[in-house]
């Protein structure tokens, strides 16, 4: 938001060139050596903010709420605040951060399913297994649970174990999606809010 906002208004000189600069990161990236290495350096390997700090801007969420804020945060509304002698940052704060509860709601959904889903952070930057998140925990019991047939030679057997392999699998998948389920209508309201950004208004 703190990023979305200056790039939202129109008086912003060089705002242009902003946007193009942190989009040309959605196209080029420094690649996995570099990030391990900067992780790293400054201290933040083998903690879960290695985790959280390498993807808390995300490039596409600043696109989304810049727009929200263009449609929504109007120059009349800033106009009247600056009348007052508002300063922008007290205008940010006091006017639009409250008037942006529907977009926050779904940016903070947008990186709960991201953390939430990620293993291969996990695997690369923890080392310490009281740190791993629960994909990691979910990916090791179905590592352990994988049978290879040829080490069996009953055939019923086999295909007892095959089976609860494959029930163990989805009942993973069920203990995964779960948390998300739970929260996602409470949030759901505010996606049709954002559908309706830029609509035509009769």
């Amino acid at each position: 938001m703190l990023l979305a906002y200056p790039l939202s208004r129109k008086e912003f000189y060089g705002r242009k060139f902003v946007t193009k600069f942190i989009m040309a990161t959605m196209l080029f990236s420094g690649g996995l050596i570099p990030l391990y290495f900067v992780v790293k350096g400054i201290g933040l390997y083998n903690t879960r903010w290695a985790l959280v700090l390498p993807n808390a801007v995300n490039v596409w969420n600043v696109i989304i709420a810049r727009t929200f804020l263009q449609e929504t945060i109007t120059n009349e509304l800033y106009d009247a605040a600056q009348i007052d002698g508002c300063s922008d940052l007290r205008f940010f704060f006091t006017v639009v951060i409250p008037l942006s509860g529907a977009i926050i709601a779904v940016l903070s959904l947008f990186y709960a399913v991201v953390l939430w889903n990620s293993y291969f952070d996990a695997l690369v930057f923890l080392q310490d297994k009281k740190l791993y998140p629960l994909q990691i925990v979910l990916r090791n019991i179905l590592i352990v649970n994988k049978t290879n047939p040829t080490m069996l030679s009953d055939v019923s057997a086999a295909v007892r174990v095959q089976g609860l392999a494959e029930t163990v699998k989805y009942a993973l998948i069920v203990v995964a999606s779960l948390p998300l389920l739970v929260i996602y209508p409470f949030v759901q309201k505010y996606f049709v809010k954002g559908v309706m950004i830029g609509s035509v208004k009769g």
